[in-house]
């Protein structure tokens, strides 16, 4: 793929962000026909297909966030002169053609698209249709900046396909395809992962654990699980399962006076035997596998675990391998959950709502990646290319 220059690629960002400021109007009243048209059924999904002014300013935000990064593209990873006479260069590079599928949020065909971009790759973008008014008009936002700086407006598409045609799609491309990221629940990421030909790097579900060590800050503990749990209950950063050290001074006080703060902002909850011992009136858990339920709602489990590697045991087998968290004063102990948890961001008395490229530093996000392979983690723009190996020789052969 031919690299562009880093200033044209620039320029289209800056068309971009003028383009969105000054047709707000339109783009709000095209966000306004997916929210009449939305039947509201899922509450989680309704929210973050909301659009107004602020989130408008966020996506201007991410865009010159990412013209201000340097570019990663072309970048020297290493190089070596060989006893061969071999110059042997490995450099970053462009995957090619990127595509990432998606629901809801319109501010991902702004994050991922931008982030493709300015890595140098094309971007298909397979948004869910209770966005496709605001999505239509966002991509044709991006063509019209691609062609005002004389660019094929080939590097942004908005792919418009029903079920089967996208099955049909991802076995037969109809076009070069280097990659997909399905950004979603799951049911996306099996369908994906079962239809695809190319590699697959997967946004995997949230389903995010806090455990609360026997040694803790009681108030602190409580005042992150709140934010973890009701900050933003649509994110994939959110958290659903709470795990108490049942040797924590005061455990049934405690256990009841979390019950009391969780009641206060209308989170439902459901509790493990030995927690309703104590909470008598929740919901007693009867199927292990809601465990491994992400809920986006205000929902969570509590369970009480009788030492630190029962809580690391109990997160590695459920969660989704998004976030984990401990709350404790015990060094060791934090060291040992956060070497242990296998997740993709492991904390220390913080709420995993920071689980996002923004709150980490690393600016405007195509996913959060749970995958291995790759990269672990916030996929922002250094994470966007792979790499090239550059051999210069005169006339070596291998003896």
């Amino acid at each position: 793929m031919k690299l562009l220059d880093t200033n044209l690629k620039n320029n289209v960002l800056a068309s971009m962000t003028k383009i969105l400021d000054t047709h707000r109007e339109a783009l709000l009243e095209a966000n306004q026909k997916d929210l009449d048209a939305f039947q509201k059924e899922d509450q989680a999904m309704y929210d973050r297909l909301i659009l107004n002014n602020k989130k408008i300013d966020g996506m201007i935000t991410a865009i010159n966030e990412v013209k201000a990064q340097e570019d990663p593209v072309n970048q020297i990873i290493s190089d070596k002169h060989l006893e061969n006479g071999l110059q042997v260069t490995n450099r970053t590079a462009p995957f090619g053609t990127i595509m990432i599928i998606y629901e809801s949020r319109p501010d991902v065909t702004i994050e991922a698209a931008v982030l493709a971009f300015k890595a140098n790759n094309k971007i298909l973008l397979k948004g869910g249709k209770e966005a496709i008014f605001s999505n239509q008009l966002l991509v044709e936002f991006w063509h019209k900046a691609l062609s005002e700086n004389n660019l094929s407006t080939d590097y942004i598409k908005l792919m418009q396909l029903n079920r089967t045609e996208t099955q049909a799609f991802l076995k037969n491309p109809t076009e070069p395809l280097d990659l997909i990221v399905p950004r979603g629940g799951e049911r996306l990421i099996s369908f994906v992962k079962e239809h695809a030909t190319c590699a697959v790097l997967i946004s995997g579900r949230g389903n995010n654990f806090l455990y609360v060590d026997a040694q803790v800050d009681w108030h602190q503990a409580l005042s992150v699980i709140i934010n973890a749990k009701t900050d933003k209950i649509s994110a994939c950063n959110a958290l659903d399962k709470i795990l108490i050290n049942k040797k924590i001074e005061n455990y049934e006080a405690k256990l009841l006076e979390l019950q009391s703060v969780l009641k206060e902002k209308n989170v439902s909850i459901l509790v493990d035997a030995d927690s309703k011992k104590v909470l008598k009136d929740e919901t007693l858990i009867i199927d292990k596998n809601i465990w491994k339920e992400e809920f986006l709602a205000l929902k969570c489990c509590i369970g009480s675990v009788d030492d630190l590697n029962e809580a690391i045991e109990m997160i590695n087998e459920n969660s989704g391998g998004h976030s984990a968290a401990i709350m404790t004063k015990n060094d060791d102990n934090a060291y040992n959950f956060m070497q242990q948890v296998d997740c993709a961001a492991v904390y220390k008395n913080a709420s995993t709502r920071f689980t996002d490229g923004g709150q980490l530093g690393v600016g405007a996000e195509l996913a959060i990646s749970t995958d291995k392979l790759h990269h672990r983690g916030p996929l922002g723009l250094k994470e966007l290319v792979t790499n090239k190996y550059y051999i210069f020789g005169e006339g070596q052969i291998r003896g």
